[in-house]
């Protein structure tokens, strides 16, 4: 498998898992309807394990602009790559959303909060203040790449030259879901914690074309905020990463 068709079906796996839990909690007559804030944790930090389990060996397991940006930064990722990598992120959050669409196409329509069916593709604040929300995603950010440098290792190279971002195999993936589960549960409760720009405007553009049924306005008003804040929050850990290191 090339890093990206691997990048592709990590991130299809991390958005079908991690935004399929928030359709499961949040969409009408489901069996986990209002399962709670914790299980989303939970849910998003397997979601993180599974993209990286599966993609690690081939591409490294980015899965995320944030993260491919801030190895780039740091020297650890050729700027060349960082296109691909990102383009391919990209395509696997759409199929990832589609995917979610598929599983609970019945409870979408079953469903009429608006504001509830954008929360399965999209983040949103709980208090809308764009200077601490956009904090909010550079802190959340922040503390996923110092995992990426600090716990993993970003200078493992595969075959291909490519820098992974775990070293240790499957067991290598568990550190960084663990800080997904921390963010969330600890950093989260302001605006979702997206801390990955294609896990929100990829699949907020999705929400805008799907058919969900009835549908509400897909807020681009604040898509900026997670599409900006998680690059400034890698690039301040990338940073820290280069003085210390």
């Amino acid at each position: 498998m090339s890093p990206f068709s691997a990048e592709i079906i990590g991130t299809m796996l991390l958005i079908l898992i991690g935004n399929g839990v928030v359709a499961n909690i949040t969409l009408d007559k489901t069996k986990g309807n209002n399962g709670g804030y914790l299980l989303v944790n939970l849910a998003w930090g397997l979601a993180v394990y599974v993209g990286v389990v599966v993609a690690g060996p081939y591409s490294g397991a980015h899965l995320n602009p944030a993260v491919t940006i801030g190895l780039a930064i740091a020297g650890k990722f050729a700027w060349t790559q960082v296109g691909g990598y990102i383009l391919a992120q990209s395509i696997g959050a759409a199929l990832g959303s589609i995917l979610v669409l598929m599983m609970y196409r019945d409870h979408y329509l079953a469903t009429d909060d608006d504001g509830g069916k954008l929360g399965t593709f999209a983040t949103s604040a709980e208090i809308r203040n764009p200077i601490t929300n956009l904090m909010s995603e550079v802190i959340g950010t922040f503390v996923l790449l110092i995992g990426v440098f600090f716990i993993t290792n970003p200078t493992f190279e595969m075959a291909d030259g490519a820098n992974a971002i775990m070293g240790l195999g499957s067991v290598g993936a568990l550190p960084i879901s663990l800080f997904v589960m921390a963010i969330g549960m600890s950093l989260g409760g302001t605006t979702g914690y997206a801390i990955n720009p294609v896990r929100d405007i990829v699949p907020r553009f999705m929400h805008g074309i799907l058919p969900i049924g009835k549908r509400g306005e897909s807020d681009w008003g604040y898509a900026w905020i997670p599409a900006i804040g998680p690059i400034l929050g890698a690039a301040v850990a990338a940073g820290l990463y280069i003085v210390v290191v």
